[in-house]
């Protein structure tokens, strides 16, 4: 209740104004069966939160990539350019060794599902052995990774670099991805104006009896008629951007990757000094399961994108 008084100059009246104010407070039942929906855990619902974020960032580098690769008249054939594998010397197996690591990836996604189902049993015997399998299958995952990576940067491709012939690797500065150069003509000009250090490379190339320092100490003569331009498949260098978009998006998946295999001991450890067997409960080992598996999905337009297309 509330009152006022009003006064004037000729006769003093007082009012009372008497206002009720009435709130009625109504309880809104969103839900009327089973388990509430909104009922989530935060740190589940903030991992997910993170997830979606991190989707987009490999959404706009992958976009970004699309966008330059569809651009260039000439982009580098990734049936040539990942044909190698580990022990298998120069036999042409396209795709052969990133569809191994592709395996990998699948099935520690697997163990971890089954770390996860494991946890929703409390089991901590089955928890650490498949968290176990699925850091194994992260560990060898990168080390396929960093073969991949150290046979592109060391390899020897022979390319038309200006009025010579150059060795080189793929880099994020050069790309010995182009078009196929089929000038003889061109290509015989090239070899006279190539310099000795590259003749060297060049015979190196597929003669692995003598060794490099025996083949500097040949004359320019000799290297240029133990060269065969048909067997070294001469090509122009491509765009550079294929470099830098490979190893700049492989390496980044490559970090989620690690930082999975890095999450998952930590769970390890949790999990062998009875952290969540104290709690009741190995909901982290569910959380860590939900970013593995986000890092395997993430591959799966990786390997599209720079494998298949």
């Amino acid at each position: 209740m509330v009152g006022f008084v009003i006064t004037t100059n000729h006769k003093p009246q007082t009012t009372n104004l008497i206002m009720a104010t009435h709130v009625t407070a109504t309880k809104t039942n969103w839900w009327n069966g089973g388990k509430s929906p909104f009922n989530l855990e935060y740190g589940k619902l903030m991992m997910w939160y993170f997830l979606m974020s991190d989707a987009f960032t490999f959404g706009a580098f992958l976009i970004s990539y699309g966008t330059i690769r569809f651009s260039q008249n000439t982009w580098a054939d990734p049936n040539v350019v990942f044909n190698a594998f580990p022990g298998a010397g120069h036999t042409n197996l396209p795709l052969a060794f990133v569809s191994v690591m592709t395996f990998i990836l699948i099935i520690s996604s697997v163990t971890m599902v089954l770390a996860v189902h494991a946890g929703h049993n409390n089991d901590k015997k089955g928890v650490t052995k498949w968290i176990i399998w699925t850091i194994v299958g992260g560990l060898a995952f990168l080390s396929c990774q960093a073969w991949e990576w150290h046979h592109l940067i060391t390899g020897e491709h022979a390319v038309l670099a200006g009025n010579h012939l150059e060795v080189v690797g793929q880099t994020t500065q050069v790309n010995p991805w182009g078009r196929l150069v089929h000038d003889a003509q061109a290509l015989t000009q090239a070899l006279n104006n190539t310099p000795h250090e590259e003749l060297v490379k060049l015979v190196g190339i597929h003669n692995h009896e003598m060794s490099h320092e025996a083949l500097l100490k040949l004359p320019d003569s000799q290297l240029k008629g133990m060269i065969d331009l048909a067997e070294l498949h001469v090509r122009e260098t491509g765009p550079i951007a294929f470099g830098g978009f490979f190893y700049g998006i492989t390496g980044f998946h490559g970090f989620h990757v690690f930082s999975g295999v890095c999450i998952n001991i930590v769970m390890l450890i949790m999990t062998q000094k009875n952290v969540f067997a104290n709690r009741g409960h190995y909901l982290m080992i569910e959380k860590a399961g939900l970013y593995w598996h986000f890092v395997d999905l993430v591959w799966v337009f990786v390997f599209l994108c720079f494998y298949l297309i």
